[in-house]
């Protein structure tokens, strides 16, 4: 008897410990990133799930479910614009791949939907851009059916992700994975809200990794619709700067409208992926669903969440996949690897010695054979990361320690307390602004914005290198629509500086100074 009251003391204590241990982490975790917040979370209360060998997902169902939340999200009248490519932003999956799908349709819907996967208990949520883009309002249904309101932390329509918050505690969260580890032929869940239903698990295997169809770099203007029909009949990207980063992780799991920004996991339960598109002729499931590697997507939601902001590296090279066909055209030998087509002055690849011409083999020691190989490895980085590229060059391979360098026009800032005088002037800006034409922001897929119709020399845009033609939205995070707009925003900001925000054909820009 005196044995059992020693061991439940003990038992007793220890758990009190655990408890009390946790409670402080959890106090303290403030200056931790999502994921190390994920490991305290998981040591502190584990979780044992079976593996495929008996290929019973239910377990692996139980404990996504309730950390997977329905995205309703809403447009105001003013909404109604036209879209680039037109119709929802849901049309992802109607529109990529469909027989016209959502082209043709000029205004958006005043309502969407999508998934969303809960990554911290104090409400931090991944999801789709598309899901979330140019949405007046964002309502998250929780598992237990509450209703509750998000705001956007950070989008980025280069890898189609956004991460949004909202203010609840104690939420059931998704354990992230490892999708380096994540093999063809593997079993996994796609959990999310297809169709308007409730939520909805379905299983499928892995069919292929590091996929890219050319989906955002259409989306975000750096394909033309030719191009695109080019790109998805050969596999074959223009030779250009496209910084749409695609290594999808494809499915056969089926994946609906709706189920864009729900989970991929394996059948430990564990996310693998953000689901974000299909490839369908009809707008539904025809066997080929595609998902961010949570890996990629690690990173990007760090960013957001101390930036509200990718902050990406760079090598500075423009590159194609050889394969016979192009080898033969530039008379090599070689049909394996990324060609150097041009290299960008001024790069971390120019300082690292990166020829025209070049072949890139390997990353980090890592063979490559297409271009998300290299795309996917870089994604994940930020400026002043190095990494180690292996060339081949006459013959040879050599290898070359670059070091990525960050888009020279955005320095991207973290925002302080309100209130502070920024000092700026349009004067000081030596820029004119325009209203932008309705086409312009149809090109673009906004609701408002203007047009630098002029820049002065010598003053703070020209020194910026801003160009004639840029589109700004939003001047120290508010909307803009004329230069009248733009001249009542400048003089205060959040942190004292000016921050100008707008979208051009590689994407979103912040400008900070």
């Amino acid at each position: 008897m005196k044995r059992i009251g020693l061991i439940v003391l003990a038992a007793f204590i220890g758990g009190a410990a655990a408890i009390g241990a946790y409670k402080l982490l959890e106090r303290n975790n403030d200056g931790m990133t999502l994921a190390e917040k994920q490991n305290v979370l998981f040591a502190n209360n584990p979780v044992k799930i079976s593996s495929t060998g008996a290929v019973d997902f239910v377990q692996a169902a139980s404990v996504v479910s309730p950390a997977v939340v329905h995205i309703k999200t809403s447009y105001g009248s003013s909404s109604g614009s036209e879209r680039a490519g037109g119709g929802s932003p849901m049309d992802m999956f109607e529109e990529f791949f469909g027989g016209g799908g959502g082209r043709g349709r000029s205004r958006a819907p005043r309502a969407a939907s999508g998934s969303g996967v809960i990554l911290t208990p104090d409400g931090y949520i991944v999801t789709n851009n598309h899901v979330v883009d140019n949405a007046d309002k964002i309502e998250v249904i929780l598992s237990d059916r509450r209703k509750v309101m998000a705001k956007v932390i950070g989008k980025d329509p280069n890898t189609d992700l956004a991460l949004i918050k909202v203010e609840e505690t104690n939420l059931p969260i998704v354990k992230m994975g490892n999708s380096d580890n994540v093999q063809i032929g593997e079993w996994v869940l796609a959990v999310g809200f297809p169709l308007d239903l409730q939520t909805t698990v379905t299983a499928g295997i892995v069919s292929a990794k590091a996929r890219s169809i050319g989906i955002l770099a259409r989306q975000q203007g750096q394909l033309t619709e030719e191009e695109y029909d080019e790109y998805r009949r050969t596999g074959k990207a223009p030779e250009r700067t496209n910084n749409s980063i695609e290594a999808f992780i494809q499915t056969d799991a089926a994946i609906n409208p709706g189920n864009s920004g729900g989970a991929l996991v394996n059948a430990n339960g564990e996310l693998i992926g953000i689901n974000a598109a299909i490839a369908s002729q009809t707008g539904t499931n025809e066997g080929y669903g595609f998902a961010i590697p949570v890996n990629l997507a690690k990173k990007i939601l760090e960013d957001f969440r101390k930036y509200g902001a990718v902050k990406r590296g760079y090598i500075g090279v423009n590159f194609r996949p050889l394969d016979a066909d192009y080898a033969e055209e530039l008379k090599i030998k070689d049909i394996n690897g990324l060609y150097v087509s041009d290299v960008l002055p001024n790069g971390g690849g120019a300082a690292a010695g990166i020829q025209k011409g070049d072949i890139i083999k390997k990353v980090d020691g890592v063979t490559i054979y297409d271009s998300p190989d290299l795309q996917e490895k870089i994604g994940r980085m930020s400026p002043g990361d190095k990494v180690q590229l292996t060339v081949l060059r006459n013959g040879a391979l050599k290898d070359l320690n670059v070091t990525l360098k960050g888009d020279a026009s955005v320095n991207l800032a973290k925002a302080a307390p309100a209130g502070k005088s920024t000092g700026t002037t349009i004067s000081k800006l030596g820029a004119a602004f325009a209203p932008a034409p309705a086409q312009v922001k149809a090109k673009y897929g906004v609701k408002n914005g203007v047009v630098v119709s002029s820049v002065e020399p010598g003053k703070v845009f020209d020194a910026m290198d801003l160009p004639k033609g840029l589109l700004i939205t939003t001047v120290n995070g508010k909307t803009v629509n004329s230069a009248k707009d733009v001249e009542a925003a400048l003089p205060t900001s959040k942190s004292g500086m000016t921050t100008i925000s707008g979208v051009g054909p590689n994407g979103n820009y912040t400008f900070t100074f």
